[in-house]
Formats: structure tokens, sequence, C-alpha cells
């Protein structure tokens, strides 16, 4: 809804990258920290009160009359994100702990239905009624709050027994170096560098582009939106169980380098050629994520909300700074030099051939466990 943001309030895309930003990097800061005390704490109410912040931030998008208070609302939305992610991540966990990248995948795919259909949402039902439209998403949100209640019941009866599981796990030495820790971190990191901030330039800001590009309005660009991330709904459900049937590390460096062909050929695309395009990005690039996030809880294990968090965390960060940057870009050297340098952007998947194998990490966790069992 940036475009409608921009005409209503008169806003600069540098002002456009600074609501991004805001809502972000309030998600990157809490949800690394709300991580790693719920490992030692699971908190269960966290997961209905993660949806009342966001009903709260929607309330005040509707409702914010300038430019602060569309900040204030962002940054309440990005508190509902960081509050609801890590526990949610590890309640997926709990449900299906013997095909965790499929139960990671599963519980990602429901913020990519959403992301997916917003881009729909915002054409028809917000853009005619204007910002007001937004109320209308308050009865999704309270729809949330009840769901989340019910699961929240689910979760405390899991307490006790995995807050022993996890104190176990703090008790297990650690399979690998610090230093072999920190250099796979840092490939996952930079795969979610390259993800997050290409797809923040995309939801963003693509639809400038296509509209100046193209001369057309803003509910043909969301069409492309639409395609991007409804495939990448689809990229995230079959991440998950492709990476436990051929590997993470395939899937991960996959998942990045393989959009790169698309990702450079979209700004000389047509309109139509760009919707297929979208589409091939969306379900290429979106298929990682939640084999990263498992591939890092396997490195760190006893660490689920902690791992959940940063990975989350850093992942609305680095879109957030993402985008203030692309607006500075935008406001200064034209909405098409963006778009073309940031198609490069997935060509850093090569890095993530680096990543060790499978193997190597499902071996060292094999002899952590028969060194706990004898014990």
């Amino acid at each position: 809804m940036f475009p409608l943001f921009q005409q209503q309030m008169h806003l600069s895309y540098t002002e456009i990258g600074w609501v991004a930003f805001t809502l972000n990097i309030t998600a990157s800061i809490l949800q690394p920290a709300i991580g790693y005390y719920t490992d030692r704490r699971p908190l269960p109410l966290l997961l209905p009160l993660g949806m009342l912040f966001t009903l709260l931030g929607m309330a005040g998008l509707a409702l914010a009359p300038s430019f602060w208070y569309l900040l204030l609302s962002a940054a309440l939305i990005g508190i509902g994100s960081s509050v609801l992610h890590p526990e949610s991540s590890r309640v997926a966990h709990l449900a299906m702990n013997r095909r965790k990248g499929l139960a990671q995948s599963v519980f990602q795919v429901g913020g990519n239905t959403g992301q997916a259909f917003a881009p729909l949402m915002a054409a028809f039902i917000i853009s005619p009624q204007g910002q007001l439209g937004f109320l209308w998403f308050i009865v999704l949100a309270g729809l949330g709050i009840a769901l989340q209640l019910g699961v929240s019941r689910w979760y405390s009866r899991q307490t006790r027994p995995a807050r022993t599981a996890n104190r176990t796990h703090h008790q297990e030495p650690s399979r690998f170096s610090k230093r072999f820790i920190v250099y796979v971190l840092a490939i996952l990191i930079l795969m979610l560098f390259s993800k997050f901030v290409y797809l923040a330039s995309m939801t963003g800001y693509y639809a400038f582009y296509y509209m100046d590009q193209y001369h057309l309005p803003l509910t043909s660009a969301q069409l492309s939106i639409f395609a991007l991330q409804f495939a990448g709904m689809a990229g995230t459900f079959l991440g998950g169980p492709l990476a436990d049937r051929f590997g993470r590390q395939k899937i991960i460096w996959f998942s990045i380098l393989g959009t790169s062909p698309f990702s450079l050929l979209l700004p000389y695309a047509g309109p139509i050629g760009s919707v297929i395009l979208c589409a091939a990005i969306g379900l290429i690039l979106m298929s990682g994520f939640s084999v990263i996030i498992v591939y890092a809880q396997e490195m760190l294990p006893g660490h689920v909300g902690t791992v959940s968090g940063l990975f989350f965390g850093l992942a609305f960060g680095m879109g957030g700074l993402g985008s203030v940057i692309m607006g500075w870009l935008m406001d200064s050297h034209g909405v098409a030099l963006m778009t073309q340098v940031c198609a490069f952007l997935p060509l850093l998947g090569l890095f993530a051939l680096l990543l060790p194998k499978d193997s190597v990490i499902m071996g060292a966790a094999g002899k952590a466990s028969s060194s706990s069992a004898s014990a």
C-alpha cells in the first residue's frame, strides 16, 4: 500500500523506506531477545498477544493522519511479529518433531498465504476505500487472537516436558567448534541478506517500477506482486519436504542462486512476462527460508526459540534497512536503476555452495546423541 500512502500523505520514497524500516527493525531487535528468553521459560500467552499488537497496528494504519502516526502503527505491527514468531516456531517444532523441515514450511506457509493475497486485497479492498479499508483486517486479527488462544492452551500442556528437554540440551557439549558455527551462520546470514533485501525491493517498490515502465495502473502492478507471493507460498510449502528428501544444503543454494536468471531478466520483460518471471522468482526464492532455519536449529540444538528469533529478526531487519537504502536510491537515481541493481542480489547464492553438507551436520548429531545416551 506504499503508493496509497505516498499519494495521500505526499511522502517521498525515502520516507516510505522509513515506514518499512520501522516495521522491520522493531521485529528485528525484539525477536532474538524473546526467543532467547522463551528457550528457558516458554510463554504460551505470547501467541494471542502477538496478534493483539497486530490488530492495534492495523487500526493505526487505518486512522493515521500523518507520517509519524504511520511509523507508530508500523512499530506496533513489528512488535506483534516479534512476539509471535519465536513461540510459534517452537509450537511447529513440537507438533511435528520428526519432520522438522515440513513443520517449519507448514508454519511459514500461513504467513506466505497472507502475503500472497495482500496485493489483491490492497487493490480491491483498501484502494477503493483508502486507508479506512485497513479496518476490515481488524476482523482477521480478531479471528487470529481466538485461534491462538486455543493453540496456547495446547502449548501450555507441552511446556513442562519441553522445558525439561531444553535443559537437557543445554547440558550437552557443543557438537561443533565456535569457529565452525560462526562460519556456517555467516553464510546463512548472507543468504538471508540476498533473499530479503531482494524481496523488499519487489514487494515495496516494484509496483512503482511497473507503473512507470509500462504506464499501467496500480491494480495491474499488483498482479505481478500477487504472482510473486502466491508462487512463494507454494515454494515455502515445498521447500521443507524437498529438503527432508534431497538435503538442506542443496535446497538452500538452489533457492537463492536458482532465482538469479529470472531476476536478471525481470527489468527487461513486458507486462505479461513480468507476471511469469515473478511467479518463477517467488517459487524458487521462497523455498529456502524454512530450510535455512531448520539447518541452523540443527547446528544449535536446544535453542529453537533463539535461532528462530535471530533469523526472523535478521530477515526483518535486513529487509527494513534495505528499504531505506532503496528508497534513497530511487529518490536520487530513479526507480529503474534501483530495480536493475537489486536484480544481481540472488547471485550471492554462490556462497551457499560453501555450506557443509547435510552428512556433516547429521553425523555430528548422531555422535552427540550416542554420547548423551552413554552418559
